[in-house]
């Protein structure tokens, strides 16, 4: 099984793993490591040696952090680096963790990954506006 850690600045990755777990179900072989105020790349590193330790990881582990650049994608590169089963994808997203909850049964690690990006760019989308003058005005 593809273990999966989600890790951000704050407490973003917990909540991010929450809400989508409000709509896809609870999750099994997810863990959330948070970077806080006043903690250094030792503690983040600490918590992702962790995570690893605690989660199925026999096919994998899928990084999904917050910022490229960031403590959290920093400390996730320098272990994947060292891991061809591990692979590290930013700009985590709702629906890119809601697409990897969708597709991670039966995907290698490597078309996990694929999901993550293709799930997390597709889903920004702008309101296309239309302004039909012939709407009434008191809809809103």
């Amino acid at each position: 099984m593809i273990g999966i850690i989600v890790g951000t600045h704050g407490d973003l990755s917990k909540e991010l793993v929450k809400s989508a777990e409000m709509i896809y179900g609870k999750q099994k072989n997810i863990g959330c490591a948070t970077f806080k105020p006043g903690e250094g790349i030792e503690n983040l590193l600490d918590k992702y040696n962790n995570l690893i330790q605690e989660l199925d990881c026999t096919d994998g582990i899928l990084f999904m952090v917050d910022l490229f650049g960031g403590s959290p994608f920093n400390v996730a590169s320098m272990i994947a680096l060292k891991n061809e089963d591990m692979e590290v994808i930013t700009g985590i997203n709702m629906p890119m963790l809601l697409e990897v909850f969708a597709g991670r049964e039966g995907s290698s690690l490597s078309e996990l990954l694929e999901i993550a990006q293709n799930g997390g760019k597709n889903s920004i989308k702008p309101l296309e506006k239309q302004i039909d003058k012939n709407l009434d005005d008191d809809i809103f």
